[in-house]
C-alpha cells in the first residue's frame, strides 16, 4: 500500500529510527519476494510508470551495450550518449520554480534562487531502457530471503551486493547505497577541480584502481569475508603531492572491523597506518567544500547518525548523465564559476529513496544533518542536500551516473559539490580529457596489492 501526495510517494512505513532496528525487519516474506523480477524489477523498483506518464515503466531492455556507443570492452573508450538528438521538455528557472517545486530538493531551490540568471535545469525525457546481468538479480533475489542487519544496523549477514532489495527502514536503504550493483575492478584516472567563485581553478588528478569483492561477476560475495571493497589511490596531482598513495579496506561490519587506511609519502618514503581515517576529515584539494565520507555522497560507518526513511519521492534527479561524461566535453565548457554548465547536466523525472541522516547526541561532524536522495532502478544516491550545526542548508551535491558495457551496470561519473554560502564547488571524479575512461570489470587485480607492503614495494 501506497500514499500519494503531491508529487511525493511514501512508503507505509514512513520514518524508522536506527536505534529500534532488529535483526527480524531485514528479511520479507516468500509471498513479497516473488514481487522480484514482475511487479518489480529485480533488484526492487517499482516496474511500473507513474499515473501522470512522467515517469516511463522499466524496459530493460539493453544489457551490456549502449545504441551509438559502440564500444570495445576493456579499452578505457568514453562514453557515447544515446539520448544525444533529445531536447529539454522543461527547464526550470528561478522564475518558474514555483511551479514544479514538490519534484525538487531545497538544495535545487536554493541554487535556483542564488543564481536566477546562470543556473537553471534542463529536464528531459525519462528513460528506464539498462539492466543487470542475471547473477546481479539472483544475489538480490536471495538477499531479500536472507540478508540481514546485525549490531544495530552497522553490519550485514548475507551477499554483499543489494542486500535489501524490498527495504523497510532507513538503514536498510544505505546499505543498498553502500553496496549497490557496480564494477568489481576499476581502473580510472580522474580529475578533481576546486572552483573559485571568481572562476580559477585548483587542479587535482588521481589514479585509482579500485578491487570491490561485493561485485565480483564469478564468486558469490558472502559477507563471511570480511572485507567488502579496496581501493588504492596515487595521487599524480599537484605535483607536490605526486606519488602519494593512500590503500584503504572497507569492511562489511563496522562495529567488528573498523576501516583499514594507510598512506605512503614519497618525500619520507615511509608507509603509515591512518586510525580513523574518513567521516568529517576534508578532502585534499577541495578548499573544504568535499569531505572524505562524502565520496559517492556517503560512504563508510553509520554510526554517527539516524538514519530515517522519509520514503518515495518523485524527484528530478541526474539520469543517464553519458553528455556530461563524454570526452567532447571540455573543462573549461563545464566548470563555470558557482556551479557546473547546467548545459551538461541531463535532469529526469525519477523516483528516489529520500533517507535523512541526524548526528546522534554525543557525536561529532560538520554536518548536522543529511538528506540523500538513492534512485530506485540503482540504488546508487545521486543527490545530497547537506546542513550545519544549526540545521541551516550548507551544501548541495550531485553525481552524473551512466550505464557502462564493461559491467552492464551504473558508472560513477562527474561528481559536484556545491558551497551555498562560499559559492566554491568541488567537481570530483572527472573522465573527460583523461587519456582513457574508466576500465571496469576487466578483473586484473587481487587483495595482495592492496596491503602496507604492497604500497611500500611500489614506492621504492
Amino acid at each position: 500500500m501506497k500514499i500519494t501526495t503531491t508529487g511525493v510517494v511514501l512508503a507505509t512505513a514512513m520514518v524508522v529510527n536506527t536505534g529500534l532496528i532488529g535483526s527480524a525487519l531485514a528479511q520479507v516474506s516468500p509471498q513479497e519476494a516473488e514481487k522480484l523480477g514482475k511487479e518489480l524489477t529485480c533488484v526492487g523498483a517499482e516496474q511500473a510508470g507513474n499515473a501522470a506518464g512522467t515517469i516511463p515503466p522499466y524496459t530493460g531492455k539493453y544489457l551490456g551495450e549502449v545504441p551509438g556507443w559502440n564500444h570495445v570492452k576493456f579499452s578505457g573508450d568514453q562514453p557515447v550518449d544515446p539520448y544525444a538528438a533529445e531536447k529539454p521538455i522543461v527547464v526550470i528557472t528561478a522564475q518558474n520554480m514555483a511551479q514544479y517545486e514538490a519534484n525538487l530538493t531545497d538544495g535545487q531551490k536554493a541554487l535556483l534562487k542564488k543564481y536566477p540568471t546562470s543556473y537553471k535545469m534542463n529536464i528531459y525525457p525519462g528513460h528506464r531502457d539498462f539492466r543487470y546481468p542475471d547473477y546481479v538479480c539472483n544475489r538480490a533475489k536471495y538477499n531479500a530471503l536472507n540478508a540481514k542487519l546485525v549490531n544495530d544496523g552497522l553490519g550485514i549477514e548475507g551477499l554483499g551486493q543489494i542486500p535489501f532489495p524490498i527495504p523497510k527502514n532507513g538503514m536498510e536503504v544505505m546499505w543498498n547505497h553502500q553496496l549497490p550493483a557496480r564494477a568489481y575492478t576499476e581502473e580510472k584516472i580522474s580529475d578533481l577541480a576546486s572552483v573559485l567563485p571568481n572562476g580559477s581553478i585548483g587542479w587535482g588528478r588521481a589514479h585509482a584502481r579500485n578491487l570491490s569483492q561485493a561485485n565480483s561477476p564469478t564468486v558469490e560475495p558472502k559477507t563471511e569475508g570480511r572485507i567488502q571493497a579496496m581501493s588504492y589511490n596515487t595521487t599524480l596531482k599537484p605535483a607536490r603531492d605526486n606519488g602519494v598513495i593512500s590503500i584503504s579496506h572497507e569492511p562489511y561490519n563496522f562495529a567488528t572491523d573498523a576501516r583499514q587506511a594507510w598512506n605512503y609519502s614519497p618525500s619520507t618514503r615511509r608507509v603509515r597506518q591512518l586510525p580513523g581515517y574518513g567521516y568529517d576529515q576534508p578532502m585534499i584539494g577541495t578548499n573544504g567544500t568535499m569531505i572524505v565520507d562524502e565520496d559517492r555522497l556517503f560512504n563508510g560507518g553509520p554510526e554517527r547518525y539516524t538514519w530515517k526513511l522519509i520514503g518515495k519521492r518523485e524527484i528530478y534527479s541526474p539520469a543517464n548523465a553519458f553528455k556530461a561524461n563524454a570526452a567532447n566535453v571540455k573543462y573549461a565548457e563545464l566548470l563555470t564559476p558557482n556551479h557546473p554548465n547546467p548545459e551538461y547536466m541531463r535532469y529526469e523525472l525519477r523516483r528516489v529513496w529520500v533517507v535523512e541522516a541526524d548526528l546522534k547526541e554525543g557525536y561529532r561532524h560538520v554536518y548536522g544533518k543529511r538528506v540523500l536522495f538513492i534512485d530506485e532502478d540503482t540504488w546508487n544516491a545521486v543527490m545530497a542536500d547537506n546542513y550545519d550545526a544549526r540545521g541551516q542548508l550548507w551544501k548541495h551535491a550531485m553525481i552524473n551516473y551512466y550505464y557502462h558495457p564493461d559491467m552492464s551496470g551504473w558508472q560513477a561519473g562527474s561528481q559536484f559539490f556545491m558551497d551555498l554560502n562560499s559559492g566554491q564547488y568541488t567537481g570530483y571524479g572527472m573522465t573527460n580529457e583523461a587519456k582513457k575512461g574508466p576500465i571496469l570489470n576487466e578483473s586484473k587485480f587481487t587483495p595482495d596489492m592492496y596491503t602496507a607492503d604492497a604500497a611500500r614495494a611500489i614506492g621504492r
